[in-house]
């Protein structure tokens, strides 16, 4: 099978997920800068799970680029991943809505982490397809950051009930790494191409 659909597919759902977070950034029916204060939670939440949005797109090409051909576990292993972004929008709405309460930080981090452990699975499934020395293995070595993620979710999700600004600077955190530029896979698409 060949991955043009797949690559297609997840654009139009990403695009559709972002639209939907969008929607919920309601018009303030004041003029002034003083009628955007009680929209700051839900803005704030909105940046962030944009940048994950953003991040996991980011991501997602890249490792397509590595893809010679889908199987049926890779559609559905990428289904699964769409399944968790797709709820990004209701945790960031629930999550901005009630100005980051232990339940909803909870709650998003849950999403997050179920996302990661999407994404960790079609990784594992396009390198199981394509085999150990495949550009993506290659590229990902031992991925310190794809193995740190999902253990700072967890803390995240633990502190939500201790302290729910230490779960939000988990969660930036995440972001913040995910953001630094990584350049593995484009290397070793590079390198693969010198070879021949």
């Amino acid at each position: 099978m060949f991955k043009n659909r797949l690559e297609a597919f997840t654009d139009g759902v990403l695009a559709i997920i972002i639209t939907i977070m969008v929607l919920e950034l309601k018009v303030p029916h004041g003029g002034d800068f003083e009628s955007l204060k009680p929209l700051l939670p839900v803005f704030s939440s909105y940046v962030l799970s944009f940048i994950y949005l953003a991040i996991y797109w980011n991501n997602h090409h890249h490792m397509m680029q590595t893809v010679n051909h889908v199987t049926g576990r890779i559609l559905w292993a990428n289904m699964h991943l769409l399944f968790w972004l797709s709820l990004i929008p209701f945790v960031t709405g629930w999550m901005g809505e009630n100005h980051f309460t232990s339940a909803t930080v909870f709650l998003y981090g849950v999403v997050l982490l179920g996302s990661a452990i999407a994404y960790f699975i079609l990784q594992k499934l396009i390198i199981n397809n394509h085999g150990k020395d495949s550009i993506l293995a290659k590229a990902l070595g031992k991925d310190y950051k794809g193995k740190v993620s999902p253990v700072l979710y967890v803390l995240g999700i633990i502190f939500a009930f201790i302290n729910v600004g230490i779960s939000g600077a988990i969660f930036i955190l995440v972001a913040i790494i995910w953001l630094i530029p990584d350049m593995r896979i484009e290397k070793a698409i590079k390198q693969e191409k010198l070879k021949k």
